[in-house]
């Protein structure tokens, strides 16, 4: 089942009615959102009932405090589609959405007649956030209320993912997101450095509010013409300190051409920080190294360096 919407401007477009209906933020789909992702997959399977999940981008911390996300709008959308809603509704967040009155929120949900609705026990909503779980008991048949999900005692939230993030940590974000981090994105030309140089990359266009590690990462690539193992190097270069950042990955046994096409690449493991070389052959010396450091990493996670299907 796919869902039928993808993009929803205004709550009372929201088209399926008598649904299982989940709501939050959903930054990342980390484990903590896949429990109430599941229990409202669980519910509409049990009561034979179609399922709709209303979620918003970008995330408020992006619009009011100038933070990065960790999915894109279609990132986000993707891993949500895998709980094959009925419907799936992405509200954009805005700062005139931001003062949208409590009443209307909850007016809108009515006209829905949901059976049931499943949020986390954090969930706010309205202007100043004075919606809560007291207001939005009374839209609902039956309201179900997730409790945080935590690791190692603290909640797993999105905030703390961006946090491992910024150090480079992916094998403790992957950890709380259940999944391995990803970014997707269309193959644009760069330089073509890499190419003369036996190691060349894919260059993908992403937006400056992606969150992204820094560093030499094992990952693995999609492509249109399957998945394959890989090294990217994510973040300012410091042998070429000119030139802007960028993710750019190089795909083991690949020599397709990509450009204009979008790919997706999953994190699996950090190999090392960023440094500068003294020159070319200091470079590609390393870079054979990190090749094989990748490798390593990824056939310890049952990935081999060539995964193309």
């Amino acid at each position: 089942m796919t869902p039928d919407t993808i993009r929803t401007e205004r709550l009372e477009d929201l088209a399926t009615s008598g649904a299982v209906l989940a709501i939050g933020n959903f930054d990342g789909v980390h484990r903590g959102h896949r429990v109430l992702l599941d229990r409202m997959r669980e519910l509409a399977t049990r009561e034979a009932l179609p399922s709709v999940i209303l979620t918003f981008f970008p995330p408020a911390k992006v619009v009011f405090q100038g933070a990065s996300y960790l999915t894109s709008e279609n990132e986000k959308a993707r891993l949500l589609a895998s709980y094959e809603p009925t419907e799936l509704a992405v509200l954009p967040f805005t700062k005139a959405f931001a003062q949208t009155d409590k009443q209307y929120f909850l007016d809108a949900l009515k006209r829905c007649q949901p059976r049931a609705i499943v949020v986390g026990e954090d969930f706010r909503f309205g202007h100043n956030r004075e919606g809560g779980l007291d207001d939005l008991q009374h839209v609902p048949d039956r309201l179900e209320v997730i409790r945080l999900k935590t690791e190692d005692g603290e909640p797993i939230s999105s905030s703390r993912i961006r946090t491992h993030l910024q150090h480079g940590d992916v094998e403790a974000a992957n950890a709380l997101l259940g999944a391995p981090y990803l970014a997707a994105g269309m193959v644009i030309h760069g330089d073509h450095r890499g190419r003369t140089i036996g190691f060349p990359t894919a260059n993908l266009d992403l937006p400056p509010e992606k969150a992204l590690p820094t560093g030499v990462f094992a990952v693995t690539v999609d492509t249109p013409y399957g998945t394959f193992g890989g090294m990217a190097n994510v973040g300012p270069r410091p042998t070429f300190p000119s030139e802007p950042p960028r993710l750019e990955a190089h795909l083991f046994d690949f020599d397709d051409d990509l450009y204009d096409q979008v790919v997706t690449v999953f994190f699996h493991a950090h190999l090392r920080g960023q440094r500068a070389f003294s020159g070319v052959d200091e470079l590609k010396a390393q870079l054979a190294e990190d090749r094989e450091h990748a490798q390593r990493e990824l056939a310890a996670r049952q990935l081999s360096g060539d995964l193309k299907r």
